[in-house]
Order: C-alpha cells, then structure tokens, then sequence
C-alpha cells in the first residue's frame, strides 16, 4: 500500500472517531473575528513573550504540523495570509493538546479560540484556548519543495496550485484588479454596460472559426459567440445609446499558443460621434490607467520586450512596414510572390485563402519586430470587412490595433455604417468562405437591416486577457484560472474496504465505500 493510501485510510478512521463522539467533522459554520493579517496588523507592537489577554477566533487550513508531545506548532492559512498556532498543554490543557495531537491533519480546516501572544522567537501567534475541526481533509497536501512540479499538473489541479503558491493567488486577485479597473474606467466615462447573446443564429463580429451547437426546442443550429457583442452593440446606436461597453466570454474554435485561446474573456465598447482617432486617444489613457492599478508602474519587461507606455506612442503604417521588413508591395505584388515570400520566412498558411489573408500572415510576422506602444494604422478594406474606409485613400480603412511586445493587444476603428457598402463587403467575405476561408464574416441580415435605418458615426474597440498576460509576463493560458485541459487517462480506482459506520449520511446505502479517483491515490499492487 503507498504512503498516500495509509494516510487516506487513516483519515477515514479519524473521521469514524469523531463521529463516534458525536462530533461532526463538516460543520456548517464558525464565526471569525479576524483574519489572519488583521490579527499581524494589530498586535505588530507586542514585545517578545508578551501575551494579551484578547480572545481572537480564526479559521483556515492547517498548512504544516510541528507535533513535539505537550507543545504543538501548526501554521494556519486563510485567505489573507498564514499565522502560527500553538497548543500547548500547560496553557491550553491536556484535552485540547491530546484532542489536536490525535485528530487534526495538514490540509485540515479548523477554527480556533484563543489568544495572542508574541513567541521567544519573535513570532506573533495564536494560544489555543478552543479548536474545532471545521473541515477533515481526506486527501494529503503537495510536499512543500517535491509537490505539483509538473506544468500541466499545476494547471489541471489548480485548486492545489493556489493552496501551495500564494503567488498564483495574487496573480488572480490581480487579474480581479485588471477588470475591475477596466470596468470602472469606461464607467467613469460615460459608458454603459450592456449584456448581448452568447448564442447567436450567425457568427459575427469578427474573423474567426466559431463553435456551432444545436438549440433543441428551437430545432436550429447557433453558434456561440466570436465577438463581443459587436453588431448587438452597434444595433443599440441604432437605438440611440452613445456609450456602450461589455466584459465577458467569447469562443473561438482555433489553436493554443502562448496568445491564444479557445474561450476567454474580451472588453469591447462602441462610442458614438467618435472616430478611430478619438479612439486610440482613449484606449492610451485607458492601457496606462490599467498598468498603474494592477502593476503599478508604466514601464515593465515581458516576452523579452521593454515596455514603457509613458513615452510617446508609435504609429505604424501596415503597408510601409511591410514592405520595409519583407519587400512586398501589398498592392502591386501577386499571391505567388507573396506565398514565396512567406515559404521563405516559413511562416504557415491555408492555400485556398486570398492574398489578403496571406498579406496580413505576412504582417504578423513583421509585427513581432515592433517592441511598442504603438498602434497599426492604414489597414487595407479586404481585411477589415466591419471598418469605415478612408476619406483620402479609399484603399484603406479607419482602423487602429495596440502594438505591444510584438503583438495585437487591442483593435478598433471607426465602423462602417453605409449599409450599402457593408452588403458588398458581406458579399465578398461569403465569396471567400465559399472557397474554403473558415474566417471569412457570415453575412448578417438583420444588421443590415438595423443600419438601414441609420447608425451615426461610431468608434469602437476590443481587448482581451491577453492584455493582462502581456502584464503578468507569462503565457494566456497561465493567467486562466480554470484552462481547458484534455482529460486525463482513465485511472484504476482502488476501493477502500473501509465503512463509516457512523456516518448518517451513508446509513441507508449498503455501498458505504469510499471510491478515491485522485492520482494520488491509485491502486497499489
């Protein structure tokens, strides 16, 4: 039998004990005083030894056990920081000494009754007076320095990663940060926040492959949402809102990469009687707004970029940085001699899509020269079909993307509201779908039915946590709380013939075994 299987059985056989003794080890509640940074805040001025004569009540999780007979040490961890316990059988009797030594496990939570006191080492802690077992672990914590080493590991049983590195809590506390500042930001502005459907009859708003699913009562296909809303919320200018915004999950049915995933959260807002330019002036003040609240400074290192948004933002233009970093001419040049350019930079594309989706592979590989901050402008028609065309270059369109560490970390520009150009756009982009471009933008009949009766001049713009992954300086997937992960392979489950005779939760099964499926915990030989 392996180490982890002794100590499941054993718990199992603490957790018979107690109940034997009337003592129920998943109580409903404690009622706390303090956390455990308040009680480090309020008491940083005691003297070495020296014991108040406050009563403090705690709960969290026993993280280590130091168990030496009649004086016992255990740090306990709750959301806001750890505090050390101490039992000790002079001061808190031999009952609760022996109650402790006998019961309570690492990984345990507990609730404690007693009081403060600074120790001979200079360590403020607890003297317990009372303790309750507020939750038995069944299952053994990762070894401090040994424990979740393995990358996927972390991510698949993150709920173990944030029990054991307190920094990947703090990374979430800080994403928490990023939306919220996000959030408050564009309300401070004006903008309202709005809520449109997940699941739509087409996929629009962008260009990418989407999830498709079937509504059952409704007996039709839909497809979950690729955008964030964008031609709900420029349906809403038609109704005469000015400032609308919305945060939430968007799906895409594309690959995973270090920038990439397939479900994830996204910001866009639409602003009316503004243009692109009115745009990048408040999507600048808005990044830098951002770095302060979450990082706390404008310059920073990620991806091997050097980062500084306080300094003045560049502005590329996408058909003369083309041509400077590859020597294509965007609209001279043919598909053959931009695919030979692109076989030569090995860079990977779909042979049954256009040049222009070949010309902006070919930008992506430029773009990962660009350090930033700076935004991409003068960006062809063909590939922004949703974008209002330049008044002195009918070529191009009002567009602007955030440049940052070699990537797009933001996209607006001014839309299109001439319903007449925007069924020809539709048009071609079917055309293009129709010769095998999965990203090609379905045509959408009911919004141009909405711009026919008229949208007024209108900005938007989109980010997502890839934003804050630049930020963090790791990969999207890693700020994700809970990624998507394949599933495990199915794993041997060892049965416990052990029953909880005295669980009454369990009384009127005659199968009253305990079926671990943790990996932990597979069936020894």
């Amino acid at each position: 039998m392996s180490r982890e299987d002794e100590i499941f059985k054993s718990r199992i056989a603490k957790i018979e004990e107690l109940r034997s003794k009337n003592i129920n080890p998943y109580t409903n509640r404690f009622e706390r005083t303090h956390s455990s940074k308040q009680i480090l805040d309020k008491y940083s001025n005691l003297k070495v030894e020296e014991k108040t004569k406050d009563i403090v009540k705690i709960a969290g999780r026993v993280m280590t056990l130091r168990n030496l007979g009649k004086i016992n040490f255990s740090t306990i961890q709750d959301f806001n920081g750890k505090i050390q316990l101490v039992v000790q059988e002079d001061e808190s009797g031999k009952i609760l000494n022996d109650f402790f030594l006998n019961n309570v496990d690492s990984g345990d939570f507990i609730g404690v009754e007693g009081i403060v006191f600074r120790t001979k080492r200079g360590e403020i802690s607890i003297l317990a007076k009372k303790i309750e077992i507020l939750t038995k672990s069944l299952s053994p914590l990762p070894e401090k320095y040994h424990g979740l080493q393995d990358s996927e590991e972390k991510l698949r049983r993150r709920y173990l990663d944030i029990i054991m590195n307190p920094e990947i809590k703090d990374l979430f506390l800080k994403k928490a940060k990023f939306w919220q500042t996000v959030r408050n930001f564009l309300l401070e502005k004006g903008f309202i926040e709005v809520e449109t459907p997940v699941l739509e009859p087409t996929a629009g708003g962008a260009a990418a492959t989407p999830f498709k699913t079937h509504h059952n009562s409704l007996n039709m296909d839909l497809y979950l949402r690729i955008s964030m809303g964008e031609l709900w919320q420029k349906k809403l200018m038609v109704a005469g809102f000015e400032k609308t915004f919305e945060i939430g999950r968007q799906f895409r049915n594309e690959g995973i990469d270090m920038e990439h995933l397939q479900d994830y959260t996204q910001m866009e807002f639409y602003w009316a009687y503004a243009d692109y330019k009115d745009g990048m002036k408040l999507v600048e003040e808005m990044y830098k707004k951002i770095a302060i609240d979450v990082i706390g400074t404008l310059k920073f290192k990620t991806h091997d970029y050097e980062i500084d948004l306080g300094k003045k933002w560049e502005t590329y233009d996408y058909e003369s940085l083309i041509k400077e970093k590859t020597k294509i001419d965007i609209y001279k040049d043919d598909e053959t001699k931009i695919k030979k350019k692109l076989d030569e930079l090995k860079m990977e594309y779909d042979k049954r899509v256009d040049k222009w989706r070949l010309i902006d592979i070919l930008w992506k590989y430029c773009r990962k020269q660009l350090s930033g901050p700076g935004f991409l402008v003068n960006q062809p028609v063909e590939i922004s079909p949703l974008a209002k065309r330049q008044e002195s270059d009918k070529r191009k369109v009002q567009q602007f993307q955030v440049i940052l560490a070699g990537t797009e970390m933001g996209n607006g520009y001014s839309e299109l509201n001439d319903p007449i150009d925007q069924r020809e756009r539709f048009k071609r982009q079917m055309g293009l779908k129709a010769k095998g471009d999965t990203e090609a933008q379905e045509h959408d009949e009911s919004f141009l039915e909405a711009l026919e009766y008229g949208m007024p001049p209108t900005c938007g713009f989109g980010f997502s946590e890839r934003l804050f992954s630049c930020l963090m300086d790791r990969p999207v997937r890693e700020c994700v709380i809970f990624p998507l992960m394949r599933p495990e392979a199915k794993k041997e489950e060892k049965v416990v013939e052990k029953e909880i005779k005295n669980n009454p939760n369990t009384q009127k099964s005659n199968k009253n075994k305990i079926k671990p499926k943790s990996k932990f915990r597979k069936k020894s030989k």
